[in-house]
């Protein structure tokens, strides 16, 4: 019972986090697609980033996860904080 009163917004958290699921900024705007999680880091599939190249989010970004992953930071502040690999998130 308690599950159906819970939110899907409030659901989840990074171990929640699937292959293929979009990356959702908490202004509402794509900034990319799952490849799989790194320890406590998402990676993100290069084919859908803007400059061809793999990015790591920190697990700490992730806000909730319902389907898709949605994130406590706006597209420009996820964008800038993004790394180039999953040791630079310092997870």
């Amino acid at each position: 019972m308690a599950d159906n009163m819970r939110s899907k917004r409030d659901a989840g958290g990074i171990a929640d986090v699937r292959e293929r699921m979009d990356v959702i900024a908490s202004c509402g705007k794509k900034v990319g697609v799952v490849d799989h999680v790194e320890g406590n880091t998402i990676k993100l599939t290069r084919s859908n980033s803007p400059d061809g190249q793999h990015h790591f989010l920190p697990g700490s970004m992730v806000a909730s996860v319902d389907g898709n992953v949605h994130l406590n930071k706006n597209s420009e502040q996820a964008c800038n904080e993004w790394k180039p690999d999953a040791a630079s998130c310092n997870c």
